[in-house]
């Protein structure tokens, strides 16, 4: 047994050398916004695709674009606009006079980084392509299926002030998003850095650090990481409170419609490990849950009219289920 954790501390060190360059060489580009860095890496490590909702010029595409170039994989941007259609997205098939045949003729969406940018723009049948490539990993032209290549990772953005033109994303392809991330303005001395690094154009180059091979060991190392039962319990009676009724619960769920599902538990449960990781624990704490659980649940709990009315966002309720549940 000794040996076993002497092996996995050995590992998380490894592992958080690798991360640690990595976030190093985002930085050289980014300044501040940690948690939407981790929240991206957290993805990663996960194999959840992320979602990053903020104003325009908060830098989401640049760090989407960074991280891309820290790992020596694909990396496509597709830019969704109202008239995009399913074939710009995953291609199609082409008829070839000279055999008869038709062969497949691979759109974007074959690659490892996939950047949706403002993807509440494009229409259902977009977002329906979309949705298989999220889920099933793999894409459908004709009759044929073919396998998506690992890693394979939608990071998406989408802005929350401007509604002219966009299409809501249906609660199915939310639910895919392993984590919604708010991207926040910068404070004062972070503005005064990005002044210094970009204010003046100038060509940072980025080094690429994370291979196939280096991101399937980080992957790997997650999965080792110990998770007590009472941990467990935690996560799952967190998701049971979003899905509670009963008034004697907490005054809080009356304003909760839908809460979220069995796939909360299980993306909460992985997200706390790779949370642990990135603080370079071998188990992971509550503490790991609770930073993780608004950016897990907050896409997945549909409020009642009631609480729009009151102007209560989801953040604030799953507030109230943490303060709710007793913590291990």
């Amino acid at each position: 047994m000794d040996e076993k954790k002497h092996t996995l501390e050995a590992s998380i060190e490894q592992a958080g050398e690798l991360l640690q360059q990595t976030f190093q060489e985002v930085s050289k580009r980014i300044v501040g916004q940690k948690e939407m860095l981790e929240g991206m890496m957290t993805g990663l490590l996960t194999e959840g695709h992320v979602l990053l909702e903020g104003v325009p010029g908060l830098a989401k595409t640049l760090a989407v674009k960074t991280l891309a170039e820290v790992l020596d994989s694909g990396f496509k941007r597709i830019q969704f606009t109202p008239d995009l259609l399913p074939a710009d997205l995953i291609g199609t098939m082409i008829y070839r006079p000279q055999t008869g045949d038709f062969i497949p003729r691979k759109g974007p969406i074959f690659s490892n980084i996939i950047l949706a940018d403002e993807i509440n723009r494009s229409p259902a049948k977009v977002q329906s392509a979309l949705l298989e490539a999220m889920e099933e990993r793999q894409v459908t032209l004709g009759t044929e299926s073919y396998e998506l290549a690992e890693p394979f990772l939608v990071l998406a953005t989408q802005n929350p002030i401007e509604h002219e033109g966009t299409y809501p994303l249906p609660e199915a392809q939310l639910d895919r998003f392993i984590v919604k991330l708010y991207v926040p303005y910068p404070s004062f001395s972070e503005e005064q850095d990005i002044l210094k690094r970009v204010g003046v154009k100038s060509d940072i180059r980025i080094r690429k650090v994370l291979d196939k091979a280096k991101i399937e060991r980080l992957r790997s190392v997650v999965q080792k990481i110990h998770v007590d039962p009472r941990i467990e319990e935690y996560i799952v009676s967190l998701v049971q409170t979003s899905r509670e009724k009963d008034r004697e619960k907490g005054d809080f769920v009356r304003f909760i419609e839908y809460g979220g599902s069995p796939r909360a538990s299980i993306y909460l449960f992985r997200c706390a490990k790779a949370k642990a990781l990135l603080e370079g624990r071998t188990f992971v704490i509550p503490e790991d849950v609770k930073a993780l659980a608004p950016a897990v649940l907050r896409h997945r709990i549909i409020l009642t009219y009631e609480a729009e009315a009151e102007d209560l966002s989801t953040d604030q309720i799953i507030a109230e289920i943490l303060r709710n549940v007793d913590v291990p």
